[in-house]
């Protein structure tokens, strides 16, 4: 019995305790806070790859390719009149032409938190409310003009060999 009696004590004191807690908890967020953006109530919406082609002296250096994932509200999303993937893909390439100094070849020039910080800034001062919290990076990547010729060489001289290998396997049936 006298078992049976310190079991329930227990059990009323941990009750007691974990509602002390939470109560606890939820007040140090605060009563009608909203949630951090990281913590839901939002919709992740990634990007198709975004390619921009930079220009030094009337020349083409490379292609700066991005696919980004950016947080925003439901109900403002659904007010826009323009797809949001247009206004991503515009302030990309704003940002990036009215940053001519970032030279993708040196990594220490590329500050990947003031991209992000930028595209989200610009996006909801240009619509007006805070659409955008938060630009996540799926994939980032720089691929010179040579890369991209080279790239396509490798391929095409690939796909002719097989079609070369093709053609000599069915004559020799």
């Amino acid at each position: 019995m006298i078992k049976f009696i310190a079991a329930a004590i227990w059990i009323c004191a941990a009750t007691l305790g974990a509602v002390f807690y939470s109560f606890q908890a939820a007040g140090e967020r605060g009563v009608g806070e909203t949630p951090k953006p990281m913590l839901g109530g939002l919709d992740y919406v990634k990007t198709e790859v975004i390619s921009v082609p930079l220009i030094h002296d009337a020349r083409i250096d490379g292609y700066f390719l991005t696919k980004l994932v950016y947080t925003v509200e439901p109900e403002q999303i659904k007010k826009l009149s323009i797809p949001a993937e247009a206004l991503i893909t515009d302030q990309v390439y704003s940002y990036l032409y009215s940053n001519p100094q970032i030279d993708f070849t040196e990594k220490e020039t590329i500050d990947l938190d003031a991209f992000r910080a930028a595209i989200r800034d610009t996006i909801n001062t240009r619509v007006g409310a805070d659409l955008v919290h938060e630009v996540l990076i799926d994939q980032v990547n720089f691929l010179t003009k040579d890369e991209i010729r080279d790239n396509a060489m490798r391929h095409r001289d690939g796909a002719g060999a097989t079609a070369t290998e093709m053609t000599k396997a069915s004559k020799q049936h």
